[in-house]
């Protein structure tokens, strides 16, 4: 009896670890892509499946959204100004197989990629378009590193720009402009103020010489405005024209 006792053990643990490695658990968000004797049988998963152990080799790849974030990459504008750029590309892995066998490091080569689509972008276009437009750059950024990296199986949700960095005296350039634009609406503004309120006085005048009872109405009202204020100064009373046409035409009657 003994001497069965042992290969039966052996017999025992070797179907034990063949049977654990044959099965395969996979999450909700992963896929297992299995190559057997170096040939690509397809992806897998979620779920329980079964594999031949030493014949089928596995590699586990990731479904959800990847966060890349893109180091600053020095980029000369259009407008020949030196700036500091960096990015986050936000993608994710639509067909394991494709980003198996069709790039070294999926990873990777999105980054690379990232990288000579944003310096090749943004060097196309000027300062200011890039401080203004960066949602229409976000864009056309996420556009074209999809197109290069959908033959990898791999979808890019979107692009952001993060920071850009630009030369302490084109900072100074920059707030000197927007001080001297904002001057320039200042005096416009004022110069509108002052257009609007001779119309309305020209308006007012206007109305003012059709009715003189309307003028010296007006006269009343200013004193009644200067009375309620508390001053000691010399308050001038201007005579009513039509009493000064009538003094005048007594004394040339008189003369």
């Amino acid at each position: 009896m003994a001497e069965w006792t042992i290969p039966v053990l052996v017999i025992f643990f070797v179907g034990l670890f063949i049977f654990t490695s044959a099965v395969k658990v996979v999450r909700e968000y992963e896929r297992v892509v299995i190559f057997r004797l170096g040939r690509l049988q397809g992806a897998k998963g979620p779920g329980l499946f079964f594999i031949i152990p030493i014949v089928d080799k596995i590699v586990l790849v990731s479904l959800r959204t990847h966060t890349l974030d893109v180091p600053p990459q020095e980029v000369i504008t259009r407008d020949n100004v030196t700036v500091s750029v960096n990015a986050i590309v936000f993608f994710r892995v639509v067909k394991p197989e494709d980003a198996i066998v069709q790039v070294e490091d999926f990873y990777q080569a999105t980054s690379l990629i990232s990288q000579t689509t944003l310096r090749s972008v943004l060097g196309q276009v000027q300062l200011d378009d890039l401080l203004a437009e960066r949602e229409k750059l976000n864009k056309q950024l996420q556009t074209i590193i999809d197109e290069h990296t959908d033959p990898w199986g791999i979808k890019v949700k979107s692009v952001e720009l993060k920071d850009v960095r630009i030369p302490q005296e084109m900072q100074r350039a920059i707030a000197r402009q927007a001080e001297a634009e904002r001057e320039r609406r200042s005096k416009i503004i004022n110069a509108e103020g002052e257009l609007q309120a001779a119309e309305k006085l020209r308006e007012a005048a206007s109305i003012l010489q059709q009715n003189p009872a309307a003028l010296q109405l007006r006269y009343l009202q200013t004193l009644i405005d200067i009375s309620s204020e508390r001053s000691t100064s010399t308050i001038v009373f201007p005579l009513p024209i039509e009493i000064m046409q009538a003094l005048t035409a007594k004394d040339s009657k008189k003369a």
